[in-house]
């Protein structure tokens, strides 16, 4: 592997994704490795050091090779342990997505600087392999549905609880329900109650999610439809309107996002 590589880390509510990019390959480098590991407010930097050390070592890439780094957060209590870890493990400085870093999607919402940074990166990603206009269904802790316009404008979303989170309520508020995994389950109507939720939950998300698009596609006909985020294959399979299901597309924003700011002109 080529001595010059960006990490690309992206730190949601549930879970932290990273991945490295071959920089010598430009660009448009393929995405080589990537992790998923849970994100722990309590961890300090040394414990994220030692996590990212162990999983890079696990394929072949010792941690001087990574010479950059790109970060989109939406917990800010880890920005300073993550900082930290930047430094003390990679000797590099990460350029985090936030405001003043350019991205190429003109955001015309009423208050930009509220916008989580995953949200921007996707549609980044999302204009480089789907094209304009786009919709971006991220199933992660809250679903959430991001538009962006024929013109690269993004114009603005929805957002509901995320399908554990309607899990995890039924747990917590009713006494005699259990936890369930997120599963298709083999029939519509169960024949107890951990098929009986599963079955809501699961065509409940789906039909939740449908029907949203729906709307967005009388107003947006012919926009690309593309799903992201832990639970997209899962909650996709069955829906009527999506089309891409795209893993990757959040650490693929912040690869281009990187090159737009760090690239010499």
């Amino acid at each position: 592997m080529n001595s010059r590589l960006l990490l690309a880390i992206d730190v949601g509510n549930t879970n932290i994704v990273f991945g490295l990019f071959d920089l010598e390959q430009g660009e448009k480098a393929p995405l080589s490795h990537s992790w998923r590991i849970a994100t722990t407010r309590e961890r300090t930097a040394d414990e994220y050091g030692l996590i990212f050390h162990d999983l890079l070592r696990h394929r072949g890439v010792e941690l001087p090779l990574v010479s950059e780094m790109v970060i989109s957060s939406v917990v800010p209590p880890i920005h300073p342990v993550l900082e930290t870890c930047c430094q003390r493990y990679f000797d590099v400085e990460p350029l985090w997505i936030g405001p003043g870093v350019k991205t190429g999607l003109r955001v015309s919402v009423d208050n930009p600087n509220e916008l989580g940074a995953d949200r921007i990166v996707n549609c980044v990603g999302a204009i480089e392999g789907y094209g304009v206009p786009v919709i971006v269904v991220d199933l992660g802790t809250a679903t959430t549905f991001d538009v962006v316009n024929e013109h690269k404008e993004y114009i603005g979303g929805i957002i509901l609880p995320g399908v554990k989170i309607a899990a995890e309520a039924l747990f917590q508020r009713a006494s005699r329900l259990p936890r369930v995994e997120i599963a298709r389950p083999e029939k519509l109507v169960g024949r107890n109650t951990v098929q009986a939720m599963q079955s809501g939950l699961y065509y409940g998300c789906i039909d939740q999610i449908d029907g949203i698009l729906e709307r967005l596609g009388r107003q947006f006909p012919g926009a690309s439809i593309v799903a992201t985020g832990g639970l997209a294959k899962t909650i996709s399979k069955e829906s009527k309107f999506v089309k891409h299901v795209d893993p990757d597309l959040t650490l693929n924003g912040l690869r281009l996002i990187w090159h737009k700011n760090m690239t010499p002109a």
